[in-house]
């Protein structure tokens, strides 16, 4: 969980005691470490689960707090926006059946919180990237009204200068600028938390980058965006380009952003990654703390290292190195951030029984990792995986393999050997590794959303493929099989009439014309295309002007030869709505102007048109 009671506008005088309270926890941490007082008689995992809040009709709802007030549990808690929720489930100690408690507290958590959620008229998703957000879900009114959220989108707004850029690329493009870090909030993970031996720190931080990019390609679950087909899983990116305090300039300037897998492989103890997190990232959240770390340790007392924990939580290594106090003993572990939410808690669980088998089954001759691979080789996969999922082809130890031959081959016998180390039920290993194997003959959660929403989109318009894939993914989840014997999805569902606003049922794939264009070119291309409006856009991008198949017409009449250029033609007073106008708005606008389109525009741009014929069929329920 992380630290809700934060600042980012502490004086000068605070924020310097700030940062020596930092220094001394580094210092402290220090001296633990020599003197032997971190726990490394005991392993222990965690996770959290984040999830996903949609009303009846399948889209993000802004009721949290409310939700969360109704749970009454002290295991959840509230995320950056209004339509997601956390659980931080309880460490378990690692022996025969703590993947099974695991299992056993989250579902019961889930529950609880399925119940919190229906007193609201809500339903709770697991989905890496919920399929139905769109940009009116990324408004600020979205955001949880808690000083950290708003402390961080001030601070990472005020080092960027400018406002947020995304450029993501797959099978579609998403190009978009955007005011605030809500894009952030799209992503929902897994994370998973193995406790480590400080002396074995570095050989299993090192081992768990290098093991990543495979275990995400078998994991990978968030391929779409905004109704955009993107990466396998695409939250990498996303995360990546939403958390980026990097300003851009004419100049060529190598910066680490805080969402990174890193430069090189870790050396010497966990306190040095702290170091590079410090040297190469600014304090951006800082509070009051209450002692000095090493005046308690000088008293006797474990500290908590509190201005190193804060600092820490804002750097975003996708292997986060941790530091935490448990029944007064201090502990170091690895937080797994990568490994998205869903498609089940069934999937979940294999999934984090497949990375701590990875873990405590790393054979001795990959020690120390430099020796074994680049460095470059590990990030290079990693985010080939983000891309192409289970399909990546990686370099792993001087070979090129696919993610199912080396997950096939090498990986599921390693992580076997490495549960039966640690002694873990044979049944539940092979339970949950079954899974895994079965998933790399089938599909993942990214295959099987990609297949299914193309299934959708020859049938309907994007908002309801959307929708109806969000139902599908939850009717799903409420059986618990895992994802690789979900059936393939052919028929079309009953969606209709959860539209409520233009931008759910306007079309976004248009053609346009210039003002200075020719008006013969836009006639003819009317024709050819068989459509009847057509935006008018200027030198800036900006909308300007609109073609009607009407109003040609009557200008054909007055018969003043083929030189016209589209700004001589075209309706200049142009009547537009924008993405969150109700539907029933722009019904009477049509009527009361007697039109039979409306741009939509998003500040003079235009993002969509919403015609007669839109109108008609999402009123006689016509998806596509």
């Amino acid at each position: 969980m992380g630290e809700h009671s934060v600042n980012s506008q502490l004086n000068h005088e605070k924020r310097a005691a700030f940062i020596r309270h930092l220094l001394d926890d580094l210092q402290a941490l220090e001296y633990m470490l020599a003197h032997g007082l971190i726990e490394d008689d005991i392993v222990r995992i965690g996770a959290e689960q984040e999830f996903c809040l949609v009303n009846n009709n399948w889209r993000p709802t802004k009721n949290a707090e409310q939700v969360l007030k109704s749970i009454d549990d002290p295991h959840f808690t509230t995320e950056i926006a209004r339509y997601n929720l956390e659980i931080n489930l309880d460490p378990q100690k690692m022996n025969a059946d703590c993947f099974s408690r695991l299992e056993k507290q989250l579902n019961s958590l889930l529950a609880k919180a399925k119940a919190g959620a229906e007193k609201h008229d809500t339903k709770i998703v697991l989905s890496g990237i919920l399929p139905t957000i769109s940009k009116n879900e990324l408004e600020l009114e979205y955001m949880t009204p808690t000083p950290r959220y708003r402390a961080l989108n001030e601070m990472i707004k005020t080092l960027r200068g400018t406002d947020f850029s995304l450029h993501l690329r797959g099978v579609d493009e998403l190009t978009i600028t955007h005011n605030s870090v809500l894009f952030e909030a799209c992503n929902t993970s897994f994370q998973l938390h193995l406790q480590i031996a400080p002396q074995d720190f570095i050989a299993s931080y090192n081992w768990a980058q290098a093991i990543s990019g495979p275990v995400l390609g078998i994991c990978a679950n968030s391929p779409l965006l905004l109704g955009r087909e993107l990466w396998s899983e695409t939250r990498i990116a996303l995360f990546q380009q939403s958390i980026d305090t990097r300003s851009s300039s004419y100049a060529l300037k190598d910066q680490q952003g805080r969402v990174s897998f890193g430069n090189a492989w870790a050396s010497g103890s966990i306190a040095e990654i702290f170091k590079d997190n410090i040297a190469q990232h600014k304090v951006i959240l800082s509070r009051e703390i209450g002692s000095n770390a090493m005046e308690e340790l000088q008293r006797g007392n474990t500290p908590k290292l509190e201005a190193l924990n804060l600092h820490n939580g804002t750097v975003y290594r996708w292997n986060r190195p941790c530091y935490g106090v448990g029944g007064g003993r201090a502990h170091v572990r690895i937080e797994n951030r990568y490994i998205p939410a869903g498609p089940t808690v069934l999937d979940e669980m294999a999934n984090f029984a497949f990375w701590v088998g990875l873990m405590k089954g790393r054979p001795a001759k990959f020690e120390d990792m430099s020796g074994c691979m680049d460095f470059r080789d590990a990030k290079a996969n990693f985010i080939k995986a983000a891309r192409t999922g289970k399909e990546t082809i990686l370099h792993w130890m001087g070979k090129s393999v696919s993610v199912e031959k080396l997950v096939t081959n090498e990986l599921l016998p390693m992580a076997y050997i490495g549960l039966q180390k640690v002694q873990i039920d044979r049944k539940d290993i092979d339970r949950l590794l079954g899974i895994i194997e079965r998933r790399t003959q089938g599909k993942t959660g990214a295959q099987w959303q990609v297949e299914s929403y193309r299934n959708f989109r020859k049938q309907m318009k994007q908002d309801d493929a959307l929708l109806a894939l969000t139902k599908a993914i939850y009717e799903h989840q409420q059986t618990d099989f895992p994802v690789h014997q979900w059936p393939k999805v052919e028929s079309k569902p009953a969606i209709h009439k959860a539209a409520e606003q233009v931008g759910h049922i306007m079309s976004t794939q248009m053609f346009t014309v210039h003002e200075g264009d020719l008006a013969t070119l836009a006639t003819s291309m009317m024709q050819w295309k068989n459509i009847h409006h057509v935006p008018v856009e200027n030198q800036s991008g900006k909308l300007c002007g609109l073609l009607t198949w009407s109003h040609m017409e009557s200008q054909k009449k007055e018969n003043k030869g083929d030189e016209r250029t589209v700004a001589d033609i075209m309706i200049k007073e142009v009547v537009t709505v924008q993405y969150h106008t109700k539907i029933s708005e722009a019904i009477q606008l049509m009527k009361k102007h007697e039109i039979g389109c409306l741009p939509v525009v998003h500040e003079q741009d235009l993002v969509g048109i919403i015609t007669k014929h839109d109108i008609s069929a999402f009123l006689h329920g016509e998806g596509k």
